[in-house]
């Protein structure tokens, strides 16, 4: 019986700091950061170095010494190579084409990073761009590029939808997740007050549960970046080598609460199994000579 108790009560402890965590992690907008500093750096110097009259550049097909391409069965080979060849100049001025900042981004906002670009800080305080913006859980046109041809427009509008699609199911999987955790964690609190050994092991199946919605959340949300990244037109979504990004704290909060909320699920289901029924003896009525 004591050993029963202190299962439930370090359970239903569990489930609570899981709750703390994964609230902590819904309310806050450090699920995914980048720095961009080192590229903006980067751009600024190459910039600086096109504007210099010292500075010449001479493209690789105006050389003298290039030899011209031939013509015949040996031709194909040299388009095919000419195809993937891009010159580092100008795949730098593609890149720097793009204005890319520091960003923090969370369930319901996407932040500039303060401290990081002193640019970007000078245009909020004066109220040119906002600090964050709001995610959007909605489909809406406007935010797809214009003056593009039409199959790949078409192909952006279906990555937006299946993006879109991944964020609705990240917030709502874990929104899912901490209402099943927080009512398993009151039936739990219940059953151990009243000493219901069935409403503690229901508390810990909640707690299962609660874990596996917490856990297709979590996929999910690493699905949606990873598919965010590899998106077409690689020049308009992809990120250039030199922005360093990853998972914040946020997120590892939700992976805290994800195991803690799993532990509490089998702390609460293996507590019911080490109580000891009580066993009624039921007399049997004595038989007379003659009765049954």
């Amino acid at each position: 019986m004591a050993a029963m108790k202190i299962l439930t009560s370090a359970g239903l402890f569990l489930a609570f700091c899981a709750l703390g965590l994964l609230a902590m992690a819904i309310c806050t907008d450090y699920w995914y950061e980048t720095d961009a500093r080192r590229h903006r750096e980067r751009c600024k110097n190459y910039a600086n170095k096109r504007n210099d009259p010292g500075y010449i550049y001479i493209s690789n097909h105006n050389l003298p010494l290039q030899m011209p391409p031939k013509r015949g069965p040996d031709a194909a080979p040299l388009v095919r190579e000419k195809r993937h060849f891009l010159p580092a100049a100008s795949a730098m001025e593609s890149h720097c084409n793009r204005q890319f900042n520091s960003t923090v981004s969370g369930l319901w906002r996407k932040c500039h990073r303060e401290g990081f670009d002193l640019e970007t800080e000078d245009l909020i305080y004066k109220g040119i761009i906002q600090r964050c913006t709001p995610v959007k859980y909605h489909y809406s046109s406007s935010i797809l590029p214009r003056n593009l041809p039409i199959n790949i427009t078409k192909t952006i509008r279906q990555d937006e939808w299946h993006a879109l699609h991944l964020r609705r199911m990240t917030a709502g999987f874990v929104g899912m997740a901490v209402s099943i955790i927080l009512f398993g964690w009151i039936i739990g609190v219940l059953g151990c007050c009243q000493q219901h050994d069935l409403m503690q092991y229901v508390a810990g199946l909640l707690f299962l549960m609660g874990g596996t919605c917490c856990i297709i959340s979590l996929c999910t949300c690493v699905a949606g970046i990873n598919f965010e990244l590899s998106r077409y037109p690689r020049y308009m979504y992809g990120l250039p080598e030199d922005i360093s990004h990853g998972y914040g704290w946020s997120m590892f909060c939700a992976w805290g609460g994800l195991g803690l909320t799993l532990l509490a699920g089998f702390l609460c289901t293996l507590a019911p199994s080490l109580s000891t029924p009580t066993r009624t003896t039921a007399h049997k009525p004595r038989q007379e000579n003659g009765t049954v």
